[in-house]
């Protein structure tokens, strides 16, 4: 099985949480993966708050986090918005899910990679028919 990452648990593991990593460490590297979509938010809001520091401490901070979020991208194999991904993301659209598009978007990859989802957003992911998720924060 292949667990893949939504981008909150990847923050949560980049910020160390103990119960996700904990949980990763048991697994073997082909075993989790993450999606292009959840890197292009990490990306995204790292770059706009690298853009915002003034100081040379905010600046320090900032690009730090920058650069452990890059190290870790290069660790973790990344996961494409494919053609498969693409057609799965139009049955989904069709369906008018009321989930936001980086949503849709990474629910799209995990369904063509057939992967397991791990995030804390049931809400929204469980609106997806066929993905399967898990919340590895809880108990």
């Amino acid at each position: 099985m292949i667990y893949v990452l939504d981008t909150d648990h990847a923050s949560l593991y980049q910020r160390g949480d103990a119960q996700v990593g904990e949980r990763l460490r048991h697994l073997i590297p082909n075993e989790v993966a993450i999606t292009i979509v959840s890197y292009e938010e990490q990306i995204a809001g790292r770059l706009a708050v690298a853009r915002r520091a003034q100081t040379v401490d905010e600046r320090v901070i900032a690009y730090r986090w920058l650069q452990l979020t890059l190290d870790f991208y290069c660790r973790m194999p990344v996961l494409p918005f494919n053609n498969s991904a693409g057609s799965i993301l139009d049955q989904l659209q069709a369906i008018k899910l009321r989930i936001g598009t980086k949503d849709l978007l990474i629910g799209a990859i995990a369904l063509a990679h057939s992967t397991t989802l791990l995030t804390r957003n049931f809400r929204d992911f469980q609106q997806i028919p066929g993905l399967a998720i898990e919340d590895w924060t809880l108990p």
